[in-house]
């Protein structure tokens, strides 16, 4: 039975899926679902202003896919949370800090520089999640 289940969100039609199952799931076992969508740092080459105009930039979008993961489960908005950092490093480190019992997310992701997953991405939390992953196509 899960307690806790963590939903890796980033806004792709896999993840759009996942976050349907992870809602399902969640009801079937009265468990708690936490959203988690991670950005990818800006780079601080960029120089000012252009880091800010960047950073910005990025936290709005951050912002926007986190809300679409809300309304599309369901959950509080204490559960969303947003982290910056490598995706796979940064879901293992809230599944942990959540004691989650189960991780879902799609198997790929927006494939862009500035996506959240690649399936190296799905894989690296597949091989080093603490507890079971349940990745959707």
């Amino acid at each position: 039975m899960f307690k806790t289940i963590l939903l890796a969100y980033d806004g792709s039609e896999h993840a759009k899926r996942a976050a349907r199952i992870a809602k399902m799931e969640a009801e079937a076992h009265g468990a708690r679902l936490v959203v988690v969508h991670v950005y990818e740092p800006v780079p601080d080459y960029l120089g000012e202003p252009f880091f800010q105009e960047a950073l910005k930039r990025r936290l709005e979008r951050a912002e926007k896919i986190l809300a679409e993961a809300v309304g599309l489960t369901g959950v509080p908005r204490e559960d969303a949370l947003l982290l910056e950092g490598r995706p796979a490093e940064a879901i293992l480190e809230a599944a942990i800090g959540e004691q989650a019992d189960l991780i879902v997310m799609g198997t790929r992701g927006l494939g862009a520089i500035g996506s959240l997953f690649l399936g190296s991405q799905s894989q690296k939390v597949l091989a080093e999640a603490p507890c079971p992953v349940l990745l959707v196509r």
